[in-house]
């Protein structure tokens, strides 16, 4: 993007929850490798949420930006949204720019659209109608975010939900999936109820799995790696 003369400043999109993504992709090729080297929507729900499009095992797009505010709504987090909205706060509102990511970080999101929580389990077990409307549209978001990264894609093969939202609310999942039945997939309800790993029938164009996530795994193997790199090289340093 173009800056003020003089302004030395870069601004790069760099998305989220990328450890996640590179779990589930080394994991795709035991769980599921009919699709591991094809085109697959990982959808990452939890209190932070986003969604990537991955050909072969490697991202070609995700849902978030330069900061966790963007793509999907979360737990306390807008996703996206008009950036005049900031500049609406600013100067009708006379918010600084403290209060408003004070605001954007903590009481957005299904938190602010619901007025009740931020756990999705409270919020599939109220009767507000305000909690109903923060579900439809986080899911309405979900469905939207899918068919961009099937386009970016130029397909879908599969599709995979993981993290705390994506692998413990089943009913969620099934109205994903319902909303997308136009893709031609079609879920398994007993197997979706079971939480998979498999929650699409065999007759689906597309293969939908449940796949739990391990970023904490995946901390470890690169700390590891980075060890065992510098070992390598303190050797190296020693032998010359």
């Amino acid at each position: 993007m173009p800056f003020p003369s003089g302004c030395s400043a870069r601004v790069r999109r760099y998305g989220f929850h990328g450890l996640s993504y590179e779990y589930i992709a080394n994991r795709l090729v035991e769980v599921a490798p009919e699709i591991a080297s094809g085109r697959v929507v990982v959808a990452h729900l939890g209190s932070g949420a986003s969604m990537c499009a991955m050909i072969a095992g490697k991202s070609v797009e995700s849902t978030m930006g330069f900061t966790a505010l963007d793509g999907l709504p979360m737990g306390t987090r807008p996703g996206q949204m008009d950036p005049g909205i900031v500049l609406y706060l600013m100067t009708k509102k006379r918010m600084s720019a403290r209060s408003i990511e004070e605001l954007l970080y903590n009481d957005c999101g299904l938190k602010g659209l619901s007025g009740i929580s931020n756990d999705v389990r409270e919020l599939l077990a109220s009767t507000s109608s305000r909690a109903r409307f923060a579900l439809e549209y986080f899911v309405h978001r979900i469905c939207s975010s899918a068919g961009m990264l099937a386009a970016a894609m130029g397909g879908i093969d599969g599709i995979v939900f993981t993290a705390g939202i994506g692998e413990n609310a089943p009913s969620l999942r099934e109205e994903v999936l319902r909303r997308l039945s136009w893709l031609g997939l079609e879920v398994d309800p007993a197997a979706n109820t079971r939480g998979g790993p498999r929650i699409s029938t065999e007759r689906s164009r597309i293969t939908c799995y449940v796949i739990p996530t391990d970023e904490e795994l995946m901390i470890a193997r690169h700390t590891l790696r980075l060890l065992r790199e510098w070992a390598s090289a303190q050797l190296e340093e020693r032998s010359a």
